[in-house]
């Protein structure tokens, strides 16, 4: 588990940040091993509004303007600028408002004696739990500008793969919204106006006409009844989405869905895989570099599979066994991280099969959208076939009568 501690040094600073342990008696016992005087420690999300002070009140940060940050830093680091004056540049050029008062934040933290990995850890979830990591281990190693360099091409890779398989779901979901829009305005308006035809014609209707006359006539007369349950069932469901029961659930749903569940599943290991790597390769530890990358993946049903991989590594298991242990990592990645193991290269393998989980994602996410446009097209041929007959098999029964 992951605590946010408020501790005070020997030599008279306090400090804010986020520390691992077992339970919060092994933490608190470690802390005071090591000469720390506690002041307060909380669960990580427990009470973290008043931790993180002003930055509670901003808005989620955009990726590109975080990426932007992450690629002056490193540049002004590489150039020989001290830390302090290049957070005082970079305030300067600042045209985000949000990120800037946030940044204001972290540079009167640093001055007044925190470490760059502990100011931005306590901003709690603001920031992914990755980048403090990394910051910690570049501020370890004295190499803060080659860290930061792998974080930003994780971040890079990271949002790629999102904007590919945003931009290749996009057009389904455009199609399916329009199919709907178009059945809902022909079920609503066009097939009531044939009721009155068909009263005049004084014929007996087929039953899948009076079964679309039925449905039509429910839709028109309770569209409003029926909009404002949706509203109420959108609303109900985003609450109940932000508790960690319904993520859990909902995610679980999404790696079940035909066709789309692999896409998830790969995406999200991908994710955990290249946080690993970043981490490893920056100097972390494997157990805590595990717990930091397992934070990280943003499906919460594979976050509560992968965390008691955590706990066998701490209780000195092999990696790619914990890993098994969880029974929803694939099995050739999981043979990926034991040569690595053996090998010493682990970091290197995990970005291995980082990529190979990313050409997953997008092989399969091609071979969707070839699947979903043709498939839409039946449905809706059907669903407008249907439609017709029931409008039109009345008349065909008229005139053959007539004639």
């Amino acid at each position: 588990m992951q605590f946010v501690c408020r501790l005070g040094t020997p030599d008279g600073r306090i400090l804010t940040q986020v520390e691992s342990g077992q339970d919060l008696g092994v933490l608190r016992r470690d802390l005071e091993r090591q000469g720390f005087h506690i002041f307060e420690i909380k669960p990580r999300g427990i009470g973290m509004p008043k931790l993180r002070g002003s930055g509670a009140r901003h808005r989620k940060l955009k990726g590109e303007t975080f990426l932007a940050f992450n690629q002056e830093l490193a540049a002004l680091l590489r150039a020989g600028l001290p830390l302090m004056q290049g957070l005082d540049l970079m305030l300067e050029r600042m045209e985000d408002e949000g990120f800037r008062s946030v940044l204001t934040e972290v540079r009167d933290k640093v001055r007044s004696g925190l470490e760059l990995s502990e100011a931005f850890a306590s901003f709690g979830d603001l920031f992914p739990p990755l980048y403090a990591a990394t910051l910690k281990a570049g501020e370890r190693s004295g190499e803060l500008e080659q860290v930061l360099r792998r974080f930003i091409r994780f971040q890079r890779l990271v949002q790629s793969t999102r904007k590919r398989v945003t931009s290749a779901l996009i057009y389904p979901i455009v199609l399916v919204l329009l199919s709907i829009a178009m059945l809902t305005v022909m079920a609503v308006v066009v097939v009531p106006r044939f009721s009155a035809f068909y009263r005049d014609l004084n014929a007996e209707l087929p039953a899948i006409t009076q079964v679309i006359l039925a449905v039509s006539f429910f839709l028109r007369d309770n569209l409003l009844w029926i909009m404002l349950g949706i509203i109420g069932l959108v609303f109900a469901w985003r609450r109940w989405l932000r508790t960690e029961a319904g993520r859990i659930t909902v995610d679980g749903w999404r790696l079940r869905i035909p066709l789309v569940g692999d896409i998830f599943l790969h995406f999200s290991l991908g994710e955990f895989c290249r946080s690993l790597a970043t981490l490893l390769s920056g100097g972390i530890p494997l157990l805590q570099a595990l717990e930091t990358g397992v934070e990280a993946i943003s499906n919460a049903f594979i976050r509560k599979r992968l965390i008691p991989a955590s706990e066998d590594v701490r209780q000195g298991g092999a990696f790619h066994q914990a890993l098994e242990h969880s029974e929803i990592v694939p099995a050739l990645a999981i043979d990926m991280i034991k040569v690595g193991e053996a090998t010493g290269s682990l970091d290197e393998m995990l970005q291995s099969v980082a990529d190979h989980f990313d050409e997953k994602v997008e092989t399969r996410t091609q071979r969707l959208l070839s699947l979903i446009e043709p498939i839409m097209l039946i449905v809706m041929g059907v669903v407008i076939a249907v439609l017709l007959v029931s409008i039109y098999l009345p008349m065909f029964s008229v005139l053959s009568q007539v004639n």
